[in-house]
């Protein structure tokens, strides 16, 4: 049977490393592993991985340095694995390029779960899209017939959730998103209570594509319901 996905884990707890081995390795993926950050990096040049299972608290390079600096150079999807309870932890998390992140202690089943989901949404980036969003302005284009989003002429490195994203704020121009059909259409309804992924997303794209992201003129806040992309004239 050939394999789902390719998985790389990197966290410095072997004996959990070992069991996530044994576990993803059953339900049908390839995994390799590192103990610390520098050696996830080099497994991330050789292994290609398809999603990356990054732990916070490591020698060598922690968690946040090592997420910085495979979204210098991927866009590979993250899921960081954080302690229960550390708001301030997923928040910098998902700023610094996560796509999710799972609280220790969690169970098998939830992070293969978790797996699965970001898997699923990656992969429709390569499937048929209902219809092309072109979303033109002096700053820069949405294109999602070729997934991607050009400014000033160059392609802007997006993670497929925030292409997804954009592409869906885009094909609803003018129209007010609440946080729960943005979570429901991008994550699944699953996550429609995780107020957090909308605003801290929002916030990764205002910083790749606003002119001035204090002051967003294309990626509006509507206050107390969700968000709207400006209408084009």
């Amino acid at each position: 049977m050939e394999p789902k996905a390719k998985i790389l884990l990197v966290d410095d707890d072997a004996t959990l490393v070992r069991a996530l081995e044994i576990y993803l390795s059953r339900a049908g993926y390839v995994v390799h592993s590192a103990l610390n950050g520098l050696e996830g990096l080099r497994q991330l040049f050789t292994q290609r991985p398809d999603l990356v299972v990054l732990d916070v608290m490591m020698p060598e390079l922690d968690g946040w340095e090592t997420c910085r600096r495979i979204r210098e150079m991927s866009t590979v999807p993250i899921i960081m694995l954080t302690a229960r309870g550390q708001e301030s932890e997923r928040v910098t998390g998902l700023r610094l390029g996560a796509d999710d992140y799972v609280c220790k202690p969690f169970s098998l089943r939830e992070l293969e779960a978790r797996v699965e989901a970001i898997l699923r949404r990656t992969q429709e980036q390569n499937g048929p899209q209902d219809e092309r969003v072109m979303y033109v302005t002096e700053d820069f284009v949405i294109d999602s017939e070729h997934w991607e989003v050009r400014r000033d002429g160059e392609r802007v490195s997006l993670t497929s959730t925030e292409l997804r994203l954009l592409f869906y704020l885009a094909s609803n121009a003018g129209r007010v998103l609440s946080h729960q059909q943005i979570l429901e259409k991008i994550w699944g309804p699953e996550y429609v209570d995780n107020v957090d992924y909308t605003k801290l997303f929002i916030w990764r794209l205002r910083q790749k594509l606003e002119p001035d992201p204090t002051c967003p003129k294309y990626i509006l806040t509507e206050r107390g319901i969700g968000y709207r992309m400006a209408a084009l004239d």
